[in-house]
Parts: C-alpha cells; structure tokens; sequence
C-alpha cells in the first residue's frame, strides 16, 4: 500500500505563538509511522494576500495544491475567542473541492479549554466542506505543567492518527473508484 499523504497544517500566525512547537510535535508522532508520508504546512510559511482577491495568487495556488496533495490532515489549532484564528480560515477558504471526501483529525490547545472550542468551530467549517472530522483528538492546555510528550497525549494522538489513517486509505480507495460528488 502506498503511504497516505497526511498535511498537518498550523493554523497560527502569531509572533511567539505555541502552534509550531505543538504542530512539529504532532508532524513527528505521525512520521514514526510506517503508512504515513507527513507534510508540514505551517501558514506563516505563506504570504497569503490581506484582502481575498480577484484572482488566486501564486501562494494561493501553492497552498491549495498541498491540500489537493493531502489525502487527510492533522490541523493544529489554537483557540481564539472560543473560535479559532482568522489566518487558518482564510487559508480553509482558499480551497473547496480539494478538501472533499477526506478526513482530518484535530491538535488544539489553549487555556483551561484545550482549544475545544476552537474543533467544534472547525468541524461546522470542515463538515460543509465534505471533510469527515475524526472523534477523537488531543487537546492541551497551556497553564498546565504536563510535557508536551507526555504519554496521555501520545495515546491521544496515536488514537486520533489511528482513526484518522483508516479514514485516509478507505476515502482514498472511494475517490479511485468513484469520482466523489458534492
């Protein structure tokens, strides 16, 4: 079998922000698995435009083909005002039928909520764009003095890869037999 072709894209754009530690972390534990070819997209590697165009722009188009690529994804998010930030939903637009009939599996973190709020925003979003979200997923909380690698968290992040490959290779499967229609 072909390994799956796994994006783990970081949704945070803020200076001093906990996303690419968190999302290297989570990068690392899905590389480490045999049937995994993993893709970091870390968002502050684009220079997305500040207003959405009339035309797609080179990074646009350059974003949108690593998400083409992707047969699933892990997104890293931080939570913002109970929601998640505005550069991971700028970049989520800037694709549509590139997220279709794949699945992603959810890393956030915050404070005290573990960035749950942020998921349950993101599956609304995800769910219109025929995105099948996995259950479970690792939250983290960034005022507790638990390590990042703590074992709890790599269990987590082990049953969410879990589900998140068997959805990768069946919808991967669906797609090459049957062309998907929105």
């Amino acid at each position: 079998m072909q390994p799956l072709h796994i994006a783990v894209i970081i949704g945070s754009t803020r200076h001093g922000r906990a996303g690419d530690g968190i999302g290297r972390w989570a990068a690392e534990l899905a590389g480490r698995r045999d049937d995994v070819d993993v893709d970091v997209v870390d968002l502050v590697d684009f220079e997305f435009p500040g207003s959405y165009p009339d035309q797609p722009t080179a990074e646009m188009r350059r974003f949108v083909a690593r998400v083409a690529r992707a047969d699933g994804f892990v997104v890293v998010t931080p939570e913002y005002n109970r929601s998640f930030p505005a550069s991971l939903k700028q970049a989520i637009d800037y694709a549509y039928d590139e997220w279709h009939a794949k699945p992603a599996g959810f890393v956030s973190y915050g404070y005290r909520s573990e960035g749950v709020y942020a998921v349950e925003q993101l599956r609304t979003v995800f769910t219109e764009l025929h995105v099948m979200t996995m259950r479970n997923g690792v939250g983290i909380n960034l005022l507790d003095d638990e390590p990042l690698d703590s074992e709890p968290r790599r269990r987590a992040a082990t049953t969410m890869l879990d589900q998140l490959t068997w959805w990768a290779a069946a919808l991967r499967d669906a797609r090459h037999a049957h062309p998907y229609v929105s």
